[in-house]
């Protein structure tokens, strides 16, 4: 293989606007267009435009065509943001944009400093490693309208099943395969060549991944939606619910279902008619100060378990950080709790799968005022998690869209937007264990590497500066 860098003109200003206009159009119809799964190919179309838009005269335009290109794209889809923090919206969309700003700015300088053929190369991991610092690791973290999310659910089958990649391994596949395509004429490669690198890569990927063995048993389990409600309905949603759903071993409530411990009524409950009862309420330290938990009530009538959420949401009252995350040995299997946006976070996700979790209950708070488009956009993080550990995923939210998800990420059963008291229930097999995709140790690796690039680019331009005077 020979690489010739023959490195042309710099986009001009109508190009550069014109592919900005294409990244936000292609961004927003693999967002918007949910009723049509192939929409999300899309996106593919929006990392190309990105990664033209990086071939500007300079690095500060580059930087502020990514970052336009961010907040055209994050503000419209994440407008509910304004219901929730009025003006204070804007800056959190422009800390979203200024990540892809990032992106442009750091390619820019490579394509200056290095060339366009180098630079290609880097693509796939600068936008790896970004995506995955937004997304896990300083405290604004959030890890919605990324690559992953939005691509159609085969294209996740295949990447987990073949290539064992999760939500960032899928970005890092886009973006690769785009450098390909972007550098393919100035790079002489035989075809046999490229089959044998695409064969290693394809080999490496695939022993990565356990095959996961299965076994026959089964848990039937049932949802309630419900909003805030009075603690004294609750018996009797449950009633509904069972007679519903006869079947059923365990039901699940919502996150903040209580305002406080669990109350006599719902042990009661559980013990008079023998299931297991899964609800969100407050487990306080102080009359003020408590943790988000979840409780596990035992057909004892007693409270076997209770998980505190890890991530609290930012600038929410949302009680303290729990002190420890463990997985409930229920009797059929093990099973990892965790609370509303943190099934959003994979290092959250990540230590229920290596405590041998083998299926996740996940109770969540979406306020109805908060839109259809918040709960559409949440609702995709359930199906992308479950095929990414292939375990099982029951999501209950206080207003639609609640979910039942399959091992594979297929969703088996979802309840309507707003759906208030609504109830859906489903029969979903545990593996005999998860697995975690190779991107949890590619993304990390990829934010090292990129922290190197933006370290040596500006060393070096600090050092040209330092020269010229």
């Amino acid at each position: 293989m020979q690489i010739i860098d023959q490195s042309s003109k710099s986009l001009d200003w109508r190009k550069s606007f014109l592919w900005l206009a294409v990244a936000v159009a292609c961004f927003h119809a693999a967002y918007t267009l949910i009723q049509y799964p192939a929409a999300g190919l899309f996106i593919v179309g929006y990392a190309l435009c990105l990664v033209k838009l990086t071939d500007q005269p300079n690095v500060r335009r580059a930087f502020y065509f990514g970052l336009a290109a961010g907040f055209l794209c994050f503000a419209p889809q994440l407008f509910f943001f304004w219901s929730i923090f009025s003006i204070a919206a804007i800056v959190l969309w422009l800390v979203l944009a200024f990540w892809v700003g990032l992106f442009a700015a750091i390619i820019c300088g490579a394509i200056r400093r290095w060339g366009k053929v180098r630079a290609m190369w880097l693509v796939p991991f600068v936008w790896t490693g970004l995506e995955y610092f937004r997304s896990e690791l300083y405290y604004l973290k959030f890890s919605w309208l990324n690559i992953g999310y939005a691509l159609p659910e085969p294209i996740i089958h295949v990447a987990r099943n073949f290539f064992g990649m999760g939500m960032y391994g899928d970005g890092f596949v886009v973006f690769f395969a785009l450098a390909l395509f972007l550098s393919w004429r100035q790079i002489k490669v035989s075809i046999i060549q490229l089959m044998l690198i695409l064969l290693i890569i394809a080999v490496f990927m695939a022993l990565m991944v356990p095959m996961l063995s299965r076994k026959p048993n089964a848990i039937s389990i049932a949802g309630i939606q419900t909003e805030f409600p009075p603690a004294s309905i609750l018996p009797k949603a449950l009633d509904k619910a069972l007679k519903k759903n006869p079947d059923s071993q365990i039901f699940v409530l919502s996150e903040y279902t209580l305002d406080g411990a669990v109350p006599d009524s719902l042990k009661n409950w559980c013990h008079e008619h023998a299931r297991f009862v899964v609800v969100g309420g407050k487990d306080f330290v102080t009359n003020d100060v408590y943790f988000n938990t979840v409780f596990v009530v035992g057909t004892n009538g007693e409270v076997v378990f209770k998980q505190a959420k890890s991530v609290p949401i930012q600038f929410f009252k949302d009680g303290l950080p729990a002190l420890a995350q463990k997985v409930w040995n229920s009797p059929w299997g093990k099973i990892g709790i965790c609370i509303c946006y943190d099934l959003s976070y994979t290092r959250v996700t990540d230590e229920l799968v290596r405590q041998g979790a083998q299926m996740l209950i996940v109770p969540t708070m979406d306020v109805e005022f908060w839109g259809r488009h918040q709960h559409e956009l949440h609702s995709r993080v359930a199906p992308v998690r479950a095929a990414e550990y292939g375990i099982p995923i029951f999501r209950v939210a206080s207003s639609g869209i609640s979910q039942a998800v399959a091992m594979d990420g297929h969703v088996v059963a979802q309840t309507s937007m707003p759906g208030i008291g609504e109830i859906f229930s489903a029969k979903l097999r545990l593996p005999s264990h998860g697995s975690l995709p190779v991107d949890r140790w590619l993304a990390p690796s990829c934010t090292v590497v990129t922290g190197v690039v933006l370290a040596a680019l500006l060393i070096l331009a600090w050092k040209e500066k330092r020269a010229k005077n």
